[in-house]
């Protein structure tokens, strides 16, 4: 069993991901903002947690954690003219910033563990470069940018690796998937001819926290129905 942290666990991916760790015997402590969630007597435990805030209160956490992944996020996609400087510094701070704090308030934990592991999360449009992107891509750059020197710096103790998957249908995509004409448009330029689901990313985290990704550090992996590679 182990000890899990999921930071962002009220919906989509975050979710997904707490509810399968717990099903599978694992102790998840787990986070949320805007959406309340009561606690009951089996599953994830959940906590409020603001990661704007100057002081995070982790004391609910045992001395030791085995994994923490941190789901924040936004898309906002818009002409790079239309982003003021402002919404730069905003996003940047939900995504990196947010991150690097969890990460330095919970770091003794993780190091108390025999085998701790960190997943981050990234967006294929950091390598792939689509329009309108400007905004997600440079913050979620600086989280590929934070996982590899992470991983380098908190070896052998702590494993630090990244997820940048491509369109996903979760409640923070909707927008984007609000109608049958999006999905089958969005699903097509995929190679693998389908949008992901919360399953999809959420398989993967799970297995970057698990004893079989032991050997794996410092990666960032494209979990993205082939769109990041592949042209047909």
């Amino acid at each position: 069993m182990k000890n899990c942290l999921i930071i962002g666990a009220s919906s989509g991916i975050g979710k997904k991901l707490a509810e399968m760790l717990a099903d599978s015997g694992n102790k998840v402590y787990s986070t949320y903002f805007t959406k309340p969630i009561q606690n009951n007597t089996s599953g994830p435990e959940y906590h409020f947690c603001n990661v704007l805030e100057e002081n995070l209160n982790f004391d609910f956490l045992p001395d030791s954690l085995d994994g923490l992944v941190y789901c924040p996020g936004n898309i906002t996609l818009k002409p790079f003219g239309r982003i003021r400087p402002e919404e730069f510094v905003q996003d940047y701070n939900l995504q990196l910033v947010g991150a690097v704090k969890v990460i330095q308030a919970v770091l003794p934990k993780l190091k108390s563990s025999e085998a701790a592991s960190i997943v981050l999360f990234s967006t294929v449009a950091v390598k792939s470069g689509f329009s309108f992107h400007s905004l997600v891509s440079a913050s979620k750059g600086a989280i590929e940018g934070l996982t590899i020197s992470l991983a380098a710096e908190l070896a052998p103790k702590v494993r630090v690796n990244c997820i940048a998957p491509s369109l996903t249908d979760t409640p923070l995509a909707e927008p984007l998937l609000n109608s049958e004409a999006k999905k089958e448009s969005n699903a097509q330029r995929h190679p693998l001819k389908r949008i992901g689901n919360v399953t999809d990313i959420a398989e993967m985290a799970g297995f970057l926290i698990s004893d079989k990704s032991g050997w794996i550090t410092g990666q960032v992996f494209h979990v993205d129905g082939g769109i990041s590679t592949l042209k047909i």
